[in-house]
């Protein structure tokens, strides 16, 4: 069964939309964030977060995170393209120190595969995003990034978000490698 928003075009091809993931897309969400990985992150902690989870054991939390969430506010959202996964976000309430639980939502994962960017998916899926944290009751959308992130910190600005000041240090236990990151935000209430 089609929807008008899902049905084939002339050529057989469905229109890209972002919706609420599916447990049986557990794993391209995985095979997805292990790609992002190796892509975005410095190699020598690429090398442990790979060698610490399997596929087997990140596809299993993606189906928890999508099927039995530890709460209601938490989501998994997806970007498809014919079909295809080409994207995730996931949106929780803010687990930030200084964050209101009840106000302050964070997209906390949010990828777009590199061959199928600048297509216009990484758009749907923040509004997406943005508008699911604002049917979950929250007033403020936060997003955590790398601070040499410039295009996406660039992607961010022109959709109307803005630095809040705060900033973090992140990486393994041991300390071998440290990602300094920043805060963007936006208000998002009606």
């Amino acid at each position: 069964m089609t929807t008008p928003d899902s049905a084939p075009d002339s050529a057989g091809r469905l229109a890209d939309s972002v919706r609420l993931a599916l447990a049986s897309e557990a794993r391209a969400i995985a095979e997805l964030q292990r790609r992002s990985w190796s892509a975005q992150l410095p190699a020598e902690l690429v090398q442990g977060l790979l060698a610490e989870v399997d596929l087997v054991a990140m596809t299993e939390a993606w189906e928890q995170a999508i099927h039995r969430p530890p709460e209601a506010r938490f989501r998994v959202l997806v970007a498809v393209a014919d079909r295809r996964v080409v994207g995730f976000a996931s949106t929780i309430p803010s687990p930030d120190p200084d964050a209101d639980a009840r106000n302050d939502g964070l997209i906390d994962e949010f990828l777009i595969d590199p061959p199928a960017q600048r297509r216009g998916h990484g758009s749907r899926l923040l509004n997406a995003c943005v508008d699911t944290l604002r049917a979950d009751g929250f007033s403020r959308a936060t997003r955590w990034l790398s601070s040499t992130d410039d295009v996406s910190r660039a992607f961010l600005t022109g959709a109307g978000w803005a630095p809040d000041g705060s900033h973090r240090e992140i990486g393994p236990d041991d300390e071998s490698v440290r990602i300094k990151q920043v805060r963007m935000h936006t208000d998002i209430s009606d």
